[in-house]
């Protein structure tokens, strides 16, 4: 249903997520997490799902996203993203949060803060893996995974430890660089980290920082209530979405409510699943160097201008070049 600030009709939108490895950013499955979103009658959806079902002819009682992925199907996936679609025309956006760029984007938010800290975070991502080398820079990305998220073995200081003996080191090796002035000012912050781990400590956390669930959800949504238009969400089941976080994101966009579903209970669902599925494996495609230039070229329109993207190359690729501006605080 189309939404209309003037007639107050409710917009529902559907979503799901791929690419989610919870808080480990740095040595998950997957290198990129996409969430997708949808505009589609209900009737409208089933039909095309069942469309894809007789096309691809599986046994499976769940279609996923690498049913259409798979080579033999290659022209089912090109018609499910071109131009005659279900997709196109507005129905569709999906949001891209290139992990690596999100764990340097949130280290520097918390350690530097400031208007500056979107260019920093930047700057290190571009610099940081020449100035310090593949074993420095995956060094570096490690230890500011483990200081961030909530989980953590061993005590609670141990992950400020060892983040700080790291950019001690890369500071002290690279001193006259960029990336080495940068990291410098993030060794410099100690007490805002053994801070962050305190509370971390102390008390339940609401919003994990390196969960990219919360954001992206924010995105998707700031993106359908544009013009005024009142929304509702309809989610795949995710143990993330919590009452008190499904509140707070309504809160935040804002939203007229957000209902959970089983994505095979709703097909609008299960075509975000196959989006979402799919534009993560195009972008990482991408993001490694081996693109294939027509799904790339067929994803394009629907990825949003807020993606969170720091590698350049792929980002002009992908159209999501100049991003990385967009990244959301959910704390």
């Amino acid at each position: 249903m189309t939404g209309n600030p003037e007639n107050g009709v409710v917009m529902e939108i559907a979503c799901d997520e791929s690419g989610s490895d919870g808080e480990n950013l740095t040595g998950g499955n997957t290198d990129v997490f996409a969430h997708a979103s949808v505009r589609l009658p209900q009737e409208t959806a089933a039909e095309y799902v069942r469309e894809i079902r007789r096309r691809i002819r599986s046994p499976a009682e769940e279609y996923k996203a690498n049913h259409l992925l798979r080579e033999k199907h290659r022209a089912v996936l090109e018609s499910f993203l071109g131009p005659a679609g279900p997709l196109r025309d507005g129905n569709a956006h999906v949001h891209l949060i290139e992990k690596t760029y999100f764990v340097v984007d949130r280290a520097v938010d918390l350690l530097l803060g400031g208007a500056d800290e979107g260019t920093e975070a930047a700057t290190l991502f571009r610099e940081g893996p020449r100035t310090f080398g593949e074993r420095g820079w995956r060094d570096f990305l490690t230890a500011s995974n483990q200081l961030l998220r909530v989980r953590n073995d061993g005590a609670p200081t141990v992950p400020a430890d060892v983040f700080f003996h790291t950019v001690d080191a890369l500071r002290d090796a690279y001193a006259d660089t960029t990336a080495g002035v940068i990291v410098g000012r993030l060794a410099a912050a100690r007490s805002r980290a053994e801070s962050y781990r305190e509370r971390m400590r102390d008390s339940p956390v609401l919003f994990p920082v390196l969960n990219p669930l919360l954001p992206a959800i924010v995105s998707t949504a700031r993106y359908w209530i544009a013009d005024g238009r009142r929304v509702r969400l309809v989610h795949d089941r995710q143990n993330m979405l919590t009452p008190e976080r499904i509140a707070w994101i309504m809160d935040a966009a804002p939203l007229i409510d957000v209902e959970l579903v089983a994505a095979r209970s709703d097909a609008r669902v299960q075509l975000a699943d196959f989006l979402a599925g799919i534009a993560r494996k195009v972008a990482s495609d991408e993001l490694n160097g081996h693109g294939d230039p027509v799904l790339t070229g067929l994803l394009r329109p629907y990825l949003g201008p807020d993606s969170v993207w720091g590698d350049t190359a792929s980002g002009l690729r992908l159209g999501t070049a100049g991003a990385n501006s967009a990244v959301q605080r959910a704390c």
